[in-house]
């Protein structure tokens, strides 16, 4: 009994990780007024860079730098589109959301001799487990922290630095500003497009993160079915916790709990069908989001273009 509720919880960090990046990203973007539907997309680019770099250079560190530069350009991406051209944020997240996964598979192509997925990463070269000999094997707390990759403890770790930088920083507070009453803060100096470009390229990197922690910690390549759906799941988390890192980070730990138990479910004969328990951590996002989502208030610029007035 011990060893399964070892095993959940285990499983439930090692799912959770993915969603606490992106979520995190989002939650950055959007303290500063700029809707980022296009996590899903910058976490297929990310999940790409990650494995590609990491199969050729043997080295997971610079996968996941590279995963991270590439999802900060499809930031920029989105920062040009919404912040410089005041462009519709939703359909410049939805156009993301379109192009990370066509780009990944057409560079997948070229790089890996026409193949749709990247050739597997030695288990070597994956992400390494800073705790694996801290803890006696097959103990409780080996299947809980001493299993798990680096990724895991990273993720944890930026979301303090996201909650001291939001909450504790002249910059967080210029953030928040910006995504309250963006021309309040013009008036007092705070650049309202440098800050949105800032926040917007870090939501990219946060995600391409995010991607990579799948690609070069729960698997060992990338495919296209690998995101399938996280950066929604991610996004969720971030209404969810209501914009905060801390409650996007308990709102990741829930949804990934819901695929720990969907993996440990797979593993007994209850004759309940695959499919079904495939669908678990999606249902139950939408059921939060229904429940939720109309106690949640955004900030009050979120998704609306700023355009700078003009001195006459």
């Amino acid at each position: 009994m011990i060893d399964n509720i070892a095993l959940i919880l285990g499983t439930t960090l090692m799912y959770s990780t993915p969603l606490i990046f992106t979520s995190l990203g989002g939650v950055v973007a959007e303290n500063s007024g700029v809707i980022n539907i296009g996590l899903e997309g910058m976490m297929v680019i990310g999940a790409f860079f990650g494995a590609t770099v990491g199969y050729f250079s043997g080295n997971p560190w610079l996968g996941l730098l590279a995963a991270g530069i590439a999802g900060g350009f499809f930031g920029l991406l989105h920062a040009i589109a919404c912040v410089s051209f005041g462009a519709d944020q939703v359909v410049s997240g939805i156009a993301i959301n379109f192009l990370g996964p066509g780009v990944a598979l057409f560079l997948s192509r070229i790089f890996f001799d026409g193949a749709t997925m990247t050739l597997s990463i030695d288990l070597n070269n994956k992400m390494p487990r800073p705790l694996s000999g801290l803890f006696h094997q097959d103990s409780f707390f080996y299947y809980i922290f001493g299993n798990r990759y680096a990724t895991v403890y990273v993720a944890f770790l930026l979301v303090l630095i996201v909650w001291f930088v939001l909450y504790k920083t002249k910059l967080g507070l210029r953030i928040r500003a910006v995504g309250e009453h963006p021309t309040a803060a013009d008036t007092l100096g705070v650049n309202v497009y440098k800050i949105r470009y800032l926040t917007v390229i870090t939501s990219g990197i946060f995600s391409g993160f995010g991607g990579a922690a799948m690609s070069l910690a729960i698997v060992s390549n990338f495919r296209p079915t690998l995101v399938s759906g996280h950066g929604f799941i991610a996004l969720a988390a971030m209404i969810f916790g209501k914009w905060k890192p801390q409650g996007a980070l308990l709102a990741c730990l829930l949804f990934g709990s819901a695929q720990g138990l969907t993996v440990f479910l797979g593993q007994f004969e209850f004759n309940i069908s695959s499919q079904i328990l495939s669908m678990l951590p999606y249902v139950l996002t939408m059921v939060i989001l229904v429940a939720f989502v109309g106690r949640s208030a955004a900030p009050a610029a979120d998704g609306i273009p700023y355009e700078k007035e003009q001195k006459n």
